[in-house]
């Protein structure tokens, strides 16, 4: 008889843990790193975007098949939450459902205006009276002012809303537009779900006026929005550790988190939560738990820990061949990394310096703020390309299926410091 594989979830607001897992193998790893240190937080162990599927050359019913495995043959049967992230169209959205998924990630950020933060008065008046049908909702907001707990205060006066309608008015409408889509295509199906909003994806933080007026008009759509992740104030680089002044996260989150409070309740997400272990206890602290952590391509770099350990001559190939690819590939991504802060390969003798000069991302430093190394970002950046190598993926799939416990087990350490810097906040 077939093992019945467990089936996903929706999570409301327990705080969660989203681990994404680009090859297919990292399951057992995670379900053990949650055994270690997951203790109240929920995990969502399928999950995966539509880009991230793409690069990989794999369908949602086959990321989905190998999380739930992967759970299986760990011995977790659930409960988890299934992640269909950075969802952008209809088309994503029936895929998706088709395959089970429960927690869809809307992502409307081809429709917001990048420039908005820098109009000055006149070009901003100039391009609010070009898209006022996209922001039917400004003459509710304009002159409020919004009073929270806290002393949160939120001045809703006529640049600030213009400003937010420019910015963020044709991505409320399409993202208003996808959570019917997502509505309709589960109502269809017969499956409860849940939505997240993503609006992170720009250069400049998310104001508590854009937030609340962004989060609102959704509530008010209709939307189950459990989750809300905003632009946040400092770098969330990919690949590494935050990048700024923790202090004045935590009290730019406390001011969110009052907004999520009361509209809500919904939960604060951090995308690109890959390895910001330095602010992970203020996210937990300043929400009082009602959070989401979403991860992906950090569990790739651990795979590659595997090809240090087990095949450096596989190693070294990944790295020449990443770096072949770095400037094409970054083009997505929000990286510093340059290819002169890593060394060549045929600068490093040892392959144990090779490991440290490109996976390891902590050390020894004051507040214990992670030590950032660029070649992480420079693999990070360039996993699509690797495993669609018809040979570079498949002996380092063959690999990671021969040498599985060791996968498991850099995965499972690396995650617990994940969790554990999670749990100090809770």
């Amino acid at each position: 008889m077939a093992d019945i594989l467990p089936q996903p979830v929706c999570l409301g607001l327990a705080p969660s843990f989203g681990f994404g897992d680009r090859i297919g193998l990292a399951t057992p790893g995670h379900v053990e790193a949650m055994r270690r240190a997951g203790a109240g937080i929920a995990p969502m162990y399928p999950q995966q975007s539509i880009r991230e599927m793409t690069r990989t050359g794999r369908s949602p019913g086959e990321v989905m098949a190998d999380a739930l495995r992967g759970m299986l043959e760990a011995g977790n049967t659930g409960p988890t939450g299934a992640d269909a992230d950075h969802l952008k169209t209809p088309q994503d959205v029936a895929q998706t459902a088709a395959a089970g998924f429960c927690f869809f990630t809307i992502d409307p950020s081809d429709h917001v205006d990048v420039r908005a933060d820098d109009y000055r008065e006149a070009a901003l008046r100039e391009t609010f009276a070009a898209i006022t049908a996209d922001a039917p909702w400004f003459d509710t907001y304009c002159g409020e002012s919004v009073s929270l707990s806290g002393g949160v205060q939120i001045d809703l006066n006529k640049e600030v809303c213009m400003r937010a309608a420019v910015k963020y008015g044709l991505a409320i409408k399409e993202a208003i537009a996808l959570s019917k889509c997502i509505h309709q295509t589960n109502e269809a199906l017969g499956q409860e779900y849940e939505i997240e909003l993503s609006v992170d994806e720009t250069p400049q933080p998310t104001t508590l006026a854009e937030h609340y007026i962004i989060a609102r008009e959704c509530l008010e759509s209709g939307m189950r929005l459990v989750s809300l992740a905003p632009r946040l104030i400092g770098d969330f680089e990919k690949g590494i550790d935050y990048k700024g002044d923790v202090a004045a996260l935590e009290s730019s989150l406390k001011k969110h988190a009052a907004i999520a409070r009361a509209l809500g309740p919904y939960k604060l997400s951090l995308h690109s939560g890959s390895d910001k272990l330095s602010m992970y206890a203020a996210l937990a602290r300043t929400t009082q738990g009602c959070w989401h952590v979403k991860t992906a391509g950090t569990s790739y770099l651990e795979a590659l820990r595997v090809a240090a350990r087990h095949d450096g001559s596989l190693f070294r190939q990944i790295i020449d061949f990443s770096r072949a690819r770095y400037e094409t590939d970054k083009a997505t991504y929000h990286v510093s990394a340059t290819l002169e802060d890593a060394p060549a390969t045929d600068d490093v003798g040892q392959i144990e310096q090779l490991e440290r000069a490109y996976l390891e991302l902590w050390s020894e430093v004051p507040q214990g703020v992670g030590f950032t190394r660029p070649g992480r970002q420079i693999l990070h950046c360039t996993f699509g390309s690797v495993l669609s190598d018809p040979t570079l993926g498949q002996r380092l799939q063959d690999l990671l299926k021969t040498h599985q416990d060791t996968y498991t087990g850099v995965l499972a350490e690396h995650f617990q410091r994940h969790l554990d810097a999670l749990q100090a906040g809770m």
